[in-house]
């Protein structure tokens, strides 16, 4: 996510490197590097240029302090001023309202259909609602069918009305199905165009007064950068939607669309869509994006998508399993089980700050720790719970039986090794009283340690 950006900013505060000070000289020239990283993001001139204008006239009306350096301070003050272009803080998401209503808008292939799903199941596991999902889109081939198999695969049902081609009155009959039923939240799948057209905004325009929404979001494709941001005026312009839902942004390099909505339209982004599973769908963090630009890190993210995957009474048996040196192969794989629900491996290791660098180059994707998997799976109970009886023999047989060989089998039994000792290590040195919550830590620490032997493992 944002990889190129990230490293035009990277060698952007090169240029203070090595400056006791902060000039007027110095600054101009990182800043001007600062705003061809922006132009290149697709970023619009007139954004870009304001951007740096900003951070100019805060970077040479402050004093450098002596313990920070020149290019701290000027990351410091371009992170808060990246933070207040794309919003300051999270936008709220309150779902009030008996039925709450969320209306979905944009242009064809931005992902509406399957991100309306996505709030339903949002909606559904963490505010605890009975959602129903309306399909109003009556123009494109198989769109009600698309949703209605969506709606079975998330287990929401699905308000469809095969052959009328009203959408105004498909979306009537839906809040009056909705109401008598006792669903308590609606989302509305609309139309989308190729382009923005008349008819397109007058058949939405009546669709909303039908339903009146709390929440209205535009549905838009990250990676069409400044296209984004001009397709989202103009859908501001006649529905005065409430938010925005930035799709596909894990496919994105150059961030354009998160970086300039904001500035441009005046409406927050919500949420993000970060892959392809119905659970990949991220509450927008100015502040956390602002720190992944700069190559931080998003470790507060990273703690919180392990919690939905670790209860802490697993996180309590792993670190107890940890504290008696008993942690094995088997409680290894069940690691690697939990990190692939956290979503994308890549994204999630660029969440740790200083690794998206330390990856430059590295081919990583979903299937990272197949070979891990693979040897592991080839093995005994036995081998998987004293790995130390791994002899030559059994390591042939290993090798042959997951595809690999006995050079790829020893690093992974080496690197495990060295793993479980350093966590071994880190627990015991806590001591004290278990805090709440802690045991979750612990696990997160452990499924982080895994990527090393994953990547080393890679043929």
């Amino acid at each position: 996510m944002f990889e190129n950006l990230q490293e035009r900013f990277e060698k952007a505060f090169q240029v203070l490197k090595g400056h006791g000070q902060i000039t007027e000289v110095n600054v101009g020239e990182t800043l001007k590097e600062v705003r061809k990283a922006l132009l290149d993001a697709d970023v619009d001139y007139k954004t870009a240029k304001e951007f740096t204008a900003r951070v100019k006239e805060k970077a040479l009306g402050q004093e450098v302090l002596t313990s920070i350096k020149p290019g701290q301070l000027l990351i410091k003050i371009t992170h808060a001023e990246l933070t207040e272009l794309m919003g300051s803080a999270a936008a709220e998401f309150k779902p009030t309202g008996n039925p709450f209503v969320v209306l979905m808008a944009g242009l064809q292939g931005a992902g509406k259909t399957t991100h309306s799903g996505k709030i339903a199941q949002l909606l559904r596991d963490k505010h605890k609602k009975n959602p129903l999902l309306v399909a109003c889109d009556v123009h494109r081939p198989a769109a009600v069918d698309q949703l209605t198999v969506l709606g079975e695969s998330i287990g929401v049902d699905v308000y469809a009305e095969p052959g009328n081609k009203n959408a105004v009155e498909i979306a009537r009959n839906a809040m009056a199905h909705a109401k008598s039923k006792g669903y308590n939240a609606v989302i509305v799948d609309t139309a989308g165009r190729l382009a923005i057209d008349e008819a397109m905004m007058a058949e939405i325009q009546a669709v909303r007064d039908a339903v009146q929404p709390h929440e209205t979001l535009f549905t838009v494709d990250a990676m069409t950068g400044q296209d984004a941001v001009r397709t989202a005026k103009a859908f501001n312009d006649v529905l005065d939607f409430t938010g925005v839902v930035l799709t596909k942004l894990d496919g994105d390099t150059r961030g354009g669309a998160a970086l300039a909505i904001y500035s441009v339209v005046g409406k927050p982004i919500k949420f993000v869509g970060v892959g392809e599973k119905m659970d990949a769908l991220d509450t927008f963090h100015p502040n956390r994006m602002a720190d992944r630009i700069l190559g931080m890190g998003d470790v507060v993210s990273l703690v919180e998508k392990a919690q939905q995957v670790i209860s802490e009474k697993e996180a309590a048996l792993l670190e107890a399993k940890i504290r008696k040196n008993k942690f094995d192969l088997e409680d290894f794989m069940n690691q690697i089980q939990q990190l692939k629900k956290m979503g994308n491996i890549k994204d999630l290791m660029g969440m740790i700050p200083g690794m998206s660098k330390a990856l430059k180059g590295i081919e990583l994707d979903d299937n990272s720790f197949k070979q891990v998997e693979c040897i592991i799976q080839s093995m005994t109970p036995a081998e998987r719970a004293k790995p130390e009886i791994i002899d030559a023999r059994r390591k042939t047989r290993i090798a042959n039986g997951s595809g690999t060989d006995i050079a790829q089998v020893n690093r992974l039994l080496k690197q495990f090794q060295d793993m479980k000792k350093m966590m071994h290590i880190m627990t015991k040195g806590k001591g004290g009283k278990r805090k709440e919550g802690h045991g979750r830590e612990e696990g997160l620490g452990l499924i982080l340690s895994g990527f090393p032997a994953a990547c080393k493992c890679k043929s």
